[in-house]
């Protein structure tokens, strides 16, 4: 797939990811999930994207790279699934 026809995904606040290299979309609350928070924090992982909101979910990307977003999982889930029915609708 070309760069130009990868699909970007919107997690909030004009903040966008590649769609294509979005492995999982979690909720942040809970205590394994804000390990992994500080674990990439301390490995240089971490990319925030909350704009100094509250996280409401985590993106993890095939890079092992975790994106700190303020919008609920369930959003960006829908989002990426509109990316996708769009992106079929089209082929």
């Amino acid at each position: 797939m070309s760069r130009s026809r990868e699909k970007l995904l919107n997690i909030g606040f004009g903040n966008l990811v590649l769609a294509a290299r979005v492995v999982a979309i979690v909720n942040a609350g809970s205590s394994p999930m804000r390990r992994l928070r500080e674990d990439a924090r301390q490995e240089g992982r971490l990319i925030d994207a909350t704009q100094g909101r509250k996280t409401r979910s985590l993106l993890i990307t095939d890079s092992n790279h975790v994106i700190l977003s303020a919008v609920q999982a369930e959003t960006v889930a829908q989002r990426l699934s509109q990316e996708e029915k769009q992106e079929s609708g089209n082929d």
